[in-house]
């Protein structure tokens, strides 16, 4: 925010920030039971692709920033995992997950862009 990086200008972060600010835009009104956790997990998992990205960018060696971005992947597919359960515990519709997994989709494919 402050730092004013290159990062920030990539597609893959400023998708991701997207992703987390869905993530929790959504999980607002999931049942009060959830709050401690599908609720946090979900917003973890999702916190950890931007913020991942974010360290990835920083290294210098493409190793370190590929493994990075490998983390922030395995985050994408744990949101992935969890939206699907709370899909099938009907806390959301198909039509209120669709913007999310718009950006879930888009984010994978470019961090798997990033990996390769």
């Amino acid at each position: 925010m402050f730092l004013k990086l290159a990062h920030t200008q990539t597609p893959v972060f400023q998708e991701s920030r997207k992703l987390i600010l869905e993530c929790y835009r959504l999980t607002k009104d999931f049942p009060r039971d959830e709050k401690f956790a599908m609720v946090q997990q979900m917003r973890r998992a999702a916190l950890s692709v931007h913020l991942n990205i974010a360290e990835g960018c920083s290294r210098k060696s493409e190793g370190e920033r590929r493994r990075f971005f490998e983390i922030s992947r395995g985050s994408v597919i744990e949101v992935d995992a969890a939206i699907d359960i709370a899909y099938s515990l009907k806390y959301k519709t198909e039509a209120e997950l669709k913007e999310l997994g718009g950006y879930l989709v888009s984010t994978f494919k470019q961090l798997t862009g990033l990996i390769r």
